[in-house]
């Protein structure tokens, strides 16, 4: 049973930065697509950033350019690297991880990242 751990995020300033990270709780033998969605209050949940086994990439048009998802396969670790900053960052990030056996999508408990206007 794989637990998705995240760290990072907190209090960030309009054009700082702050470093996302998630990390299954037991390693992983095959490499899946993992992202992060955010929600911010009254918001509709949105996905930010995603990776696949191969390291393809995309991104919300909100992030692009501004935020950098990459992860290290042998760690089952997956890093969101948030750059330029601004208020609308304001959410609840989650990390998730898609599993095609069963169908399964594993979330993170998320963490609260927040840049003042």
């Amino acid at each position: 049973q794989v637990q998705l751990v995240e760290s990072g995020g907190g209090l960030g300033q309009p054009g700082g930065s702050l470093r996302l990270s998630c990390t299954a709780s037991v390693p992983l033998f095959s490499s899946y697509t993992m992202g992060w969605y955010r929600q911010a209050p009254g918001e509709q949940r949105e996905l930010v950033a995603s990776i696949t086994d191969s390291d393809r990439t995309n991104y919300s048009d909100s992030v692009a350019g501004r935020f950098t998802i990459t992860r290290d396969h042998a760690k089952s670790t997956v890093l969101l690297q948030m750059d330029s900053l601004k208020a609308e960052d304001s959410a609840i990030y989650y990390c998730y991880m898609d599993v095609p056996w069963g169908a399964t999508t594993f979330w993170g408990q998320g963490t609260q990242v927040t840049v003042p206007s």
